[in-house]
């Protein structure tokens, strides 16, 4: 019995290493076949490498913003914490909006549901002492927020629930390990070390891990501080003890055996409870009903949080799919190219099945063959990918924000780009393996000049491969022209306003300690000086930049009618804005010296406004009031002056009504001036002259400059990137599907040179041959636009969301497309059917 087991081994091991051995064989011919043809290969290992890199790039972000779990224990018992709300009233500031500090401390006290609840904000500190800003990005957490994260630190220690009182004060912050290593050089002793944040000196307690960069996907951490040091940075009506500002995130750790369901169960029990205990006293009964409705959720947290996953989820899936068509097209090409090969290789497919050969060993042969070119190209590729990742981090990231990803492949991505390369290996493959199996050597060996592509099957086949290429390219094209579209419809959108040769200064006035009733004083002396300096033509001061996504929402009246408690766009300026903008004036006055705290308030409005609100052409002289909260009469408005529509914070949303309020009858202005400067000479000179004011006033003064137009474009980001690739990937594709074209309309030639000998010994003029080429070709992508046009319409809906002032199906983009693959198809055709005329009959007959 023994020794049968013995044999058995024995046996299968002969096998196991028969079959190594034949792969190892198969692999050696496989390089050898390459390396005889290294124009084919490269070609192949080429359009492999784009189709696969350009596939694995958008994956590999898809997986960054989308699938990658935080690096933390557990992530999959990480909740984020939700209000359910009809809509907020009050100030939401940062990225994170869900909760008030009110709402974070009663319902940490109540929660039964998490082993440890936290809460986080994000926000940036300057890093400077005056001048430029410098800005790090901050987190506020509350103490027991690396203990949700179940996180060690790489150095020193992390804040904890004893860091994290009410009236601390200034205490020590945590540095992320790429802030440690960019500003300390991963000096041990930078613990101790104070870093200044707005001006206040930190001691650096600890550094976190490398591979943790904070909960927020597609942002970086440079430091954490605890949340109760918030008054002390903001000294003047701090966030935390605002009751209608939402300013905070929470994420929890389920307990042992809670799901995320129950969860929310139990917190939507506790809500009201919590709801009522924090009620602001400035809602009115219609508000404070609503509030009292507000409830909570748990969603799952495992792979962090982030608006960048909101605008790019939708755009990086439908990418995705675009790559995919021309890594599909790229296929097809390559199996015209492979049936091509197949056919100058079927002699000796033929010679080597007379001498014993199997049909299944050649077709391995084959399959080894193609598997080696896909590995290859996906080797090539997964590089090509590493640098396109980078590449499209970078072109979405803008100055102002900045975006971060962790882009080093995981299993994920390995495992995506494994997928393809066999795949692609078998979509292009197939059909040369098939060709070898159904062969008939005798066949094969008695014929001299014909060969396995002769037949009819295969010649309908290639030329499906090109109608299938045509029709994709169509939808590629027809796609890159809809978003190249749409990204130069909102570039040259008319906005109401004039805002090339405009730049944004902010002036943090912070540092200065200014009171109340000098403030309104130093800041106009300070929008005087601006507008003395050389190269300004105008410049005003405003609280919401235009188009920048910033938002100043109240509740109007208007007396006698039935506008009430209506929500409207508010902006507070001075006098010079709607010059500097250039927005036209159409009635009215802008605001004067005269309009003091002291002066009815007044306010210019916008023709929306005027059309809904107050139902006249000519607004002047008409008020309306502001409600002030419970219990407090309106503020009435004057209104002095009518303006014409503006955009207010994206270029896509429609004119809405817009009030303008003087800063000069601001009875409470805060220490920020931001200005709107319009000048006409070089912005390097001028950048230096503003700094030079600023300076003279007060070294503590920090700065911040935008310009405007760059701004507004920078905020186009998701348009460019659609309209940057799907333009690329659309290029690509009609090259490859002409470049297929343009084989098979060769190999035509080639096949049917007698028939052409024939024709022409028979009277057919050259006109007459190269129109039959060029009709040929055309007949191809005819039906391939045909078919593309029918999936294009079909298809429609997949980026009608994302388009802008146009319709998926718009005619004349459709007529461009077609027009110009028609054209290329043309091109492509024409060298083919000049080498049919230049056949001569004489001599193909005697070779015939």
């Amino acid at each position: 019995m023994f020794s049968l087991k013995l044999q058995s081994i024995a046996l299968d091991s002969q096998v196991w290493g028969g079959l190594l051995a034949g792969l190892a064989r198969d692999l050696r011919l496989g390089v050898r076949v390459l390396r005889l043809n290294p124009g084919f290969a490269i070609m192949a290992i080429l359009s492999l490498a784009l189709g696969i890199g350009a596939n694995t790039a958008i994956f590999d972000l898809i997986d960054a913003v989308l699938l990658r779990t935080l690096p933390i224990i557990s992530p999959e018992q990480l909740a984020d914490i939700h209000v359910i709300h009809q809509g907020r009233i009050g100030s939401t500031v940062g990225r994170q909006q869900e909760l008030s500090s009110a709402l974070w401390d009663q319902l940490r006290q109540q929660q039964q549901a998490f082993s440890d609840l936290a809460a986080w904000s994000t926000e940036r500190f300057d890093l400077g002492v005056g001048g430029e800003a410098y800005y790090a990005n901050g987190l506020w957490i509350s103490g027991s927020f690396f203990d949700v994260l179940q996180m060690n630190p790489y150095l020193g220690r992390l804040l904890s629930s004893s860091d994290d009182y009410i009236g601390c004060g200034i205490q020590g912050v945590v540095i992320s390990y790429a802030f440690w290593q960019r500003n300390f050089g991963g000096r041990t002793d930078a613990l101790g070390t104070k870093i200044s944040l707005n001006r206040h000196p930190f001691p650096i307690i600890g550094v976190t891990p490398a591979n943790f960069y904070g909960l927020e996907v597609g942002r970086n951490f440079d430091v954490a501080l605890p949340l109760c040091s918030e008054p002390s940075l903001r000294t003047e009506d701090p966030w935390t003890k605002r009751p209608t500002t939402w300013w905070l995130a929470a994420i929890g750790r389920l307990k042992q055996g809670w799901t995320f369901e129950r969860a929310s169960t139990e917190l939507a029990s506790i809500a009201p409870g919590i709801f009522t205990a924090t009620l602001p006293s400035e809602y009115d009964t219609i508000a404070s009903r609503n509030y009292l409705r507000f409830s909570f959720r748990a969603t799952p947290a495992a792979t962090g949080v982030s608006p960048l996953r909101k605008e790019y989820e939708y755009p990086l899936w439908l990418l995705l799919a675009i790559s995919g068509f021309v890594l599909l097209i790229a296929c097809a090409n390559l199996a015209n190219l492979m049936l091509a090969k197949a056919g100058a290789r079927q002699r000796e497919m033929a010679l080597r099945m007379a001498l014993g050969a199997s049909r299944h060993r050649l077709i391995r042969q084959l399959l080894i063959e193609n598997l080696l070119l896909a590995a290859i190209g996906a080797a090539v590729g997964a590089g090509l990918a590493q640098v396109l990742s980078r590449a499209l981090v970078a072109g979405i990231s803008t100055g102002q924000d900045p975006v971060f990803l962790s882009l080093s492949p995981d299993w994920r991505v390995l495992a995506f780009t494994a997928g393809l390369t066999v795949l692609t290996c078998l979509l292009f493959g197939v059909a040369p393996a098939l060709q070898v199996a159904k062969m008939d050597p005798g066949a094969v060996i008695r014929t001299v000049g014909r060969g396995l592509t002769a037949g009819r099957e295969l010649y309908l086949l290639r030329h499906g491969l090109i109608v299938c290429q045509v029709a994709l390219s169509l939808i590629l094209l027809v796609s890159a022209l809809l978003f190249v579209r749409t990204f130069q419809n909102l570039v040259n959108l008319d906005a109401g306003f004039q805002r090339e040769h405009i730049l944004v200064a902010d002036f943090d006035l912070s540092s200065l300690n200014l009171p109340v009733e000098r403030r309104l004083e130093y800041k106009h002396e300070l929008l005087v000086q601006v507008r003395s300096t050389p190269g300004v033509t105008s410049a005003a001061a405003t609280s919401i930049v235009p188009l920048s996504g910033g938002e100043w929402n109240e509740f109007i009246n208007v007396p006698g009618t039935a506008v009430q408690r209506k929500l409207v766009h508010f902006d507070q300026v001075t006098s010079d804005y709607f010059r500097t903008l250039q927005m036209s004036m159409l009635v009215g006055r802008s605001f004067v010296e005269s309009d003091t705290v002291n002066s009815p308030s007044v306010a210019v409005v916008n023709e929306a406004f005027a059309k809904m609100f107050l139902g006249a052409v000519n607004p002047v002289g008409k008020t309306f009031g502001v409600r002030q909260g419970r219990g407090k009469p309106d503020k009435i408005y004057y209104v002095v002056g009518l303006v014409a529509d503006t955009k207010y914070g994206d270029l896509r949303e429609r004119f809405s009504p817009i009030v303008f309020v003087d800063e000069g009858q601001d009875a409470e202005p805060d220490l920020d001036a931001t200005m709107l400067i319009r000048f006409d000479k070089s912005l390097p000179s001028l950048l230096a002259s503003l700094k030079d004011t600023a300076a003279r006033n007060s070294p503590e003064i920090a700065l911040t400059f935008s310009v405007l137009q760059t701004s507004i474009r920078e905020r186009l980001g998701r348009e460019h990137l659609m309209a940057a690739l799907s333009g690329v990937y659309g290029l690509l594709a009609v090259l490859l599907s002409i470049v297929g074209l343009y084989g098979i309309m060769s190999y035509t030639v080639v096949r049917r040179r007698a028939e052409i000998g024939i024709r022409m010994a028979l009277g057919a003029t050259r006109s007459r041959i190269l129109g039959m080429i060029v009709r040929e070709a055309l007949t191809l992508v005819g039906i391939g636009l045909v078919l593309g046009t029918i999936l294009v319409i079909a298809a429609g809906h997949a980026v009608q969301a994302m388009l802008f002032g146009l319709n998926s199906t718009d005619p004349l983009t459709l007529a461009l497309a077609v027009m110009g693959m028609l054209g290329l198809a043309v091109t492509a055709s024409a060298l083919p059917a000049q080498h049919a005329t230049a056949i001569q009959p004489m001599q193909t007959l005697r070779e015939e």
